[in-house]
């Protein structure tokens, strides 16, 4: 690896391992760091811990069990070129990995922020009123956007009862019937508040939230995450103007490292029009699917 982009993926590294602390207990199993969520949310997975030998398929072996005992997802991540041998291990272990396209912005190249098509953007307010009904829709729409993507996420399998092609604003309504906890809104709350996550929607007057998109950040290294268009109000540019918010957003606050990491090429292909250049691979892996 050139300099540059061995600093690029050291400091990956360090977000990556610091991200979730706040938020999750952590276990140490053999090379990896398994992280567990505390209280509501999505949940987590495990990653080499920085500086360790590539993990051995006896730890992925081991990391599993206790996923399975603990009664969260069997997921991995790691970035290919901070530990190339694992994508082999991982195989040989049974896992199957998606092999998804790393991005950073080149803050030179950001799109300027535009109007969007019969919408508005608007950043969640945690101390609004309407913050829980806000906070129910965007999660329904994301939901629902990568319940049917190109390729199939943890998220997707994980919500698989809520594939519904060309979804739309029924759909949504219908997902956010059930409300959610008050435990969980404070923590949504808690997390806003802090000011280190944001979390952006596109609001129609006629459809209400129709696309959604977040960003987290760890000192001057921030990634943009689960950016989501509802399918019905897909091909509006909704996603390429989020991002663009997102991101500026994110300079403007003092982030020198805005990454993100899109489903396949195609999706890639979208945020390099925004101002985003691929530097790696990320890699997530997940059980491969058995065959019935």
């Amino acid at each position: 690896m050139a300099g540059a982009d061995s600093d690029y993926f050291d400091r990956l590294e360090q977000f990556y391992d610091a991200l979730p602390r706040p938020w999750a207990r952590i276990e140490e199993i053999g090379s990896l760091v398994l992280f567990v969520r505390e209280g509501d949310g999505w949940p987590y997975y495990a990653r080499p811990r920085p500086g360790s030998r590539t993990p051995s398929a006896a730890d992925l072996t081991q990391a599993r069990a206790r996923q399975r005992e603990l009664g969260v997802p069997e997921a991995f991540e790691w970035v290919h070129e901070t530990t190339p041998d694992l994508l082999a291990v991982a195989r040989s272990a049974g896992l199957e990995v998606l092999l998804a396209p790393l991005l950073r912005l080149d803050p030179q190249a950001l799109v300027p922020d535009l109007p969007v098509l019969g919408a508005t953007i608007r950043a969640l307010d945690p101390d609004s009123p309407g913050f829980p009904s806000d906070l129910v829709a965007s999660r329904a729409v994301a939901r629902l956007a990568f319940a049917s993507p190109a390729y199939r996420s943890p998220l997707a399998i994980a919500e698989e009862s809520l594939i519904i092609e060309g979804a739309g604003p029924s759909e949504r309504n219908a997902a956010t019937s059930v409300e959610l906890s008050d435990e969980a809104v404070a923590s949504a709350r808690a997390m806003l508040a802090g000011g280190d996550y944001r979390s952006v929607v596109v609001e129609s007057p006629e459809e209400g939230i129709v696309a959604t998109g977040t960003s987290q950040r760890v000192g001057d290294v921030a990634e943009i995450a689960g950016v989501a268009t509802l399918p019905s109000a897909r091909g509006r540019g909704y996603a390429s103007q989020l991002t663009a918010v997102l991101a500026r957003d994110l300079l403007n606050r003092g982030a020198r490292l805005i990454f993100l990491t899109a489903g396949d090429d195609d999706v890639a292909r979208l945020y390099t029009k925004v101002g985003f250049r691929r530097i790696g691979t990320a890699c997530v892996a997940e059980p491969a699917a058995v065959p019935l």
